[in-house]
């Protein structure tokens, strides 16, 4: 039983880098006007059309130093850091999940969510077609297999829109229209209790992420940081741990009302 789980989440680890791979190529060539599956893979600096050696996930970045293979041009660390997120996502949610409808549901959503945030990472923007996907996805799922309640899935959705969009305006900026947007699908998937905690753990997230990167001179205070990826990151700790995390903040709140 122990090696079969081991091939496994050894399975789980190949096809998340497999994927990754692919998902590298949506995140560059969106917005770009260049096909996602054709023409093949090329080197974005020199255009050389790349070779199935030098297409193996991870290993060939490895092998490569970093570098393309043709014109020796530095290759972007995203590519790695995409296939093996891609991976440990696979196989979290293999472990989480199992095999069950839930790994079905929830593998698409982390993978569209990874693609976002690189997108948002490198470009400031969310696009609308994959929250558009998003909501698309939990719509069928919430047809075929509800985890929570029509009306809380729309008083997520509501809650999602209107209060982020508030703050968006208030913000003048400091959230994006993407960023609304999200919440918002995210919502709908998660209910409007959880997305409170979505939005709280992702302002926290930032909020660290932006302190970090002030004092070790990355940016400044009037940087703008991209949000996307602490709403992606934050709605995959909900998934994961909620309960875990709802209890955690009472207990917090518990113990600074006694004191």
């Amino acid at each position: 039983m122990e090696v079969k789980l081991f091939f496994l989440y050894l399975g789980a680890v190949l096809l998340g880098l497999v994927m990754g791979s692919f998902y590298n190529v949506v995140i560059y060539r969106h917005g770009t006007g260049v096909p996602i599956i054709r023409p093949r893979s090329f080197c974005p600096h020199c255009k050389t059309t790349l070779q199935a050696a030098d297409l193996v996930p991870l290993f060939s970045y490895i092998f490569l130093r970093g570098r393309c293979r043709y014109c020796h041009e530095k290759i972007s660390p995203r590519y790695v850091v995409v296939e093996l997120l891609s991976a440990l996502l696979f196989a979290a949610a293999l472990w989480r999940f199992g095999l069950s409808p839930a790994l079905a549901k929830y593998l698409p959503l982390f993978s569209i969510l990874l693609i976002i945030s690189a997108i948002d990472l490198e470009r400031q923007r969310i696009p609308n077609l994959y929250t558009a996907m998003i909501l698309v996805w939990g719509l069928l799922w919430q047809l075929a297999w509800p985890e929570i309640s029509w009306p809380d899935a729309a008083m997520g959705l509501i809650t999602g829109g209107v209060s982020t969009l508030v703050i968006a305006v208030a913000s003048r900026g400091g959230m994006g229209a993407g960023d609304v947007k999200l919440l918002a699908v995210l919502g709908f998937l998660a209910g409007w209790l959880d997305l409170l905690l979505i939005f709280m753990l992702a302002v926290v997230l930032g909020a660290a992420a932006g302190i970090f990167l002030i004092v070790f001179r990355k940016k400044t205070g009037k940087t703008a940081i991209p949000f996307g990826p602490f709403i992606s990151l934050a709605y995959f700790l909900v998934v994961f741990w909620g309960p875990q995390i709802w209890d955690f903040y009472f207990s917090l709140l518990s113990s600074i009302i006694n004191v």
